[in-house]
């Protein structure tokens, strides 16, 4: 797959998910890992509330690894574009990516944390009970 990471069907047919094993709670996984970016290493966090799926934590790391030979672009495409794909294959109730880089010569880290939900899909108990990145 990584022949043509750039392709988000083939990227995204990574993503392998099974049933969500209780859709009647609300809950958070967390699932983060190193992905390939822009010539150097980054860090991604995905955070989410599943609806119907959830993700396969393997698969997840699949995932990450068809960014190597992706074309470099800024750390919050890289961050808008994994929410994308997480949207389309699982469809969470809520899900957040938070994307970590270190910085140049003068910064000494980029940080990017983009969340998206359902509409109408509102738990504030139980997401201010994580702690923020």
């Amino acid at each position: 797959m990584n022949d043509r990471p750039s392709d988000p069907h083939a990227r995204r047919s990574l993503l392998l998910t099974t049933p969500n094993p209780d859709a009647r709670l609300d809950y958070v996984i967390t699932l983060g890992g190193r992905v390939a970016w822009a010539g150097r290493e980054a860090s991604l966090c995905l955070r989410y509330v599943p609806d119907r799926s959830v993700i396969d934590a393997e698969a997840f790391g699949r995932y990450l690894d068809a960014f190597a030979g992706a074309p470099a672009t800024p750390l919050e495409s890289l961050a808008a574009t994994v929410l994308a794909d997480i949207n389309d294959q699982l469809v969470p109730r809520w899900a957040e990516v938070a994307a970590t880089a270190p910085g140049g010569t003068r910064l000494k880290e980029h940080s990017v944390l983009i969340a998206d939900r359902q509409p109408k899909w509102d738990n504030p108990a139980l997401l201010a009970r994580l702690a923020r990145h």
